[in-house]
């Protein structure tokens, strides 16, 4: 089992089925494995050993909600988990924002899903009110919602976030 808690990842370990040509996968409890996500370590050891890496398809949060999103998707960036630093963090709102309209390229990332609606409450408070902000929540169960407003939209109508999976998009 690899934690991403865990400094060392045993990663040498876990790789040693291989070595007696046994194969191996890598499964994520939430999302894909290897996107954010200490899976990657597991893939980087694999093609440092020399050993095939072959990507399962399967869905993706991150493209589901760029699909659905209707905000640009021939250029983005996904930003991982953004910094739980609160000044670091409206910096970080502020330079997506940037990016988004000055290279017109949507702005993704995720958070742990208790801190969802400090992030929201951020992205609110922080972005212009002519910004575009997906929210896409719980994708792929029957309480779905992708819904993309302006920010000044958004602020009369801001959802309950609190422990739902969602993926943050920004656009210009």
């Amino acid at each position: 089992m690899l934690d991403k808690h865990d400094p060392n990842h045993n990663i040498a370990q876990l790789m040693l089925p291989l070595k007696e040509g046994i194969s191996l996968g890598v499964l994520s409890e939430a999302g894909c494995p290897g996107v954010a996500d200490p899976g990657a370590l597991v893939v980087a050891e694999a093609h440092r050993m020399g050993v095939k890496v072959v990507p399962l398809v399967g869905p993706s949060s991150l493209l589901l909600a760029l699909m659905a999103s209707g905000l640009e998707g021939q250029r983005f960036c996904f930003h991982g988990y953004i910094t739980i630093d609160k000044t670091e963090r409206m910096k970080k709102i502020q330079r997506m924002e940037e990016a988004a309209k000055s290279r017109k390229e949507t702005q993704l990332f995720i958070e742990t899903p208790y801190r969802n609606n400090q992030v929201l409450s951020d992205l609110l408070q922080h972005l212009g009110g002519e910004t575009k902000l997906c929210l896409a929540v719980s994708i792929n169960t029957p309480d779905e919602m992708i819904r993309t407003l302006k920010v000044k939209e958004w602020k009369n109508n801001k959802p309950e976030l609190h422990k739902l999976p969602c993926v943050f998009l920004i656009g210009g």
